[in-house]
């Protein structure tokens, strides 16, 4: 409903023509995936609401992999690539799916031009991670004829995008060296910082960083880079991470304490910032949170729209992940251009992040909506 409309129609051609000029052809969008070489067996998997969701086996390399298009009206699907140890495919599906939603979302709030997908891997990237299987993994993104492009996310990084590349060209984000845009997590980060201002002026009436409380979920490259700004600023933070010898790293850093696990969720702080998985706040955690505000990096925060009314509800005010963690998108998606990547364009665009939070909070509060509910209505506004 959001985006089948002529604005978005004509949007989604210019991003067709930038695609032929860029990648030499217009995407393939047809559901049924062209056969790649070898022995890999591609499934597809039925998902209301979808585009396109298909599973791969490959016996040879032990490739386990889904990748979910939600939606191109916009242009072709453009999302990361996830690996983790999943426990069963139907955890990986459950995943896929909606963080390819998200993706839409926040590509149309951005206007990118670009429609949304994801892609994960099953597997333990300490010891699956291998060239051969990287490979596979890129010819099962071929498969698909370009309706998804792909970038990376949590797991993967450069060297795995560059043993993609040698099996498709549906690849974002390489080296600055190749010419492309390089590792995007700055630029997420980037965006949390600038949403945080729009965050921190809404609720406590202040732009002074420094002067607040942070409790911070995920010490990866977004959350560690989030890290580092704050506590340069002055600001006092709490963090936690799975891995222990990330959070002795921080722990060094000023102004930065480390609390064990769900710890995070009972820390007497100003912020939450969520910078590891999704479905985060949900029945059991919410209700422990002492913060303000929750505006962080995560994708998918919420278990279910449910819990964006029981943070309302609570006077917490919540930044819509897919707005706030769009830097990283935003500056892949400039890539994808006739002119090709240009970073200053990148970061004008992410300060936008700043704008676009303002006016979901205003709508917010003028219409007596969540913050995510006013979030879906200015992409309504925009699209339809």
């Amino acid at each position: 409903v959001l985006f089948r409309s002529h604005v978005a129609g004509c949007e989604a051609q210019v991003q067709r023509n930038r695609f032929r000029e860029v990648f030499g052809e217009k995407p393939e969008t047809s559901p049924h995936p062209q056969r790649p070489r070898g022995n890999m067996k591609i499934d597809k998997i039925e998902a209301d609401g979808y585009e396109n969701v298909v599973m791969a086996n490959d016996p040879e390399t032990g490739l386990k992999a889904v990748i979910a298009v939600h939606d191109t009206t916009l242009g072709p699907a453009l999302g990361g690539l996830r690996m983790w140890n999943y426990t069963t495919e139907e955890e990986a599906i459950f995943d896929v799916l909606r963080l390819s939603k998200g993706m839409t979302y926040k590509s149309a709030c951005a206007n990118t031009g670009l429609g949304g997908g994801k892609a994960v891997i099953i597997g333990d990237q300490r010891r699956d991670k291998t060239e051969p299987l990287m490979r596979a993994m890129g010819r099962f993104v071929d498969s698909l004829g370009g309706s998804y492009i792909t970038a990376e996310d949590v797991g993967i990084g450069i060297q795995e995008l560059e043993w993609l590349q040698k099996e498709t060209k549906y690849v974002t984000g390489l080296s600055r060296q190749s010419g492309s845009s390089g590792n995007p997590s700055p630029f997420t980060a980037r965006g949390v910082i600038r949403g945080l201002f729009a965050c921190t002026e809404e609720k406590f009436g202040t732009s002074h960083l420094d002067r607040l409380h942070y409790s911070v979920q995920g010490l990866g490259q977004v959350g560690g880079d989030v890290v580092r700004c704050l506590s340069m600023l002055g600001a006092r933070v709490t963090v936690t991470d799975i891995n222990e010898d990330r959070c002795m790293e921080f722990a060094a850093l000023p102004g930065v304490e480390v609390v064990r696990g769900d710890e995070i969720y009972d820390v007497d702080a100003d912020v939450f910032i969520p910078c590891a998985l999704g479905g985060i706040l949900n029945g059991d955690t919410i209700p422990r949170l002492k913060v303000k505000v929750v505006a962080g990096a995560a994708n998918n925060q919420l278990l279910s729209e449910e819990h964006a009314t029981e943070l309302h509800d609570r006077g917490i005010l919540y930044a819509p992940d897919f707005i706030i963690n769009a830097g990283g998108i935003i500056n892949v998606s400039v890539e994808v251009r006739p002119e090709g990547y240009d970073e200053r364009t990148a970061v004008s665009k992410i300060e936008n992040i700043y704008d676009g939070l303002r006016e979901v909070f205003e709508t917010s509060r003028r219409e007596n909506l969540t913050p995510a509910e006013a979030a879906y209505r200015e992409i309504g506004r925009a699209h339809v």
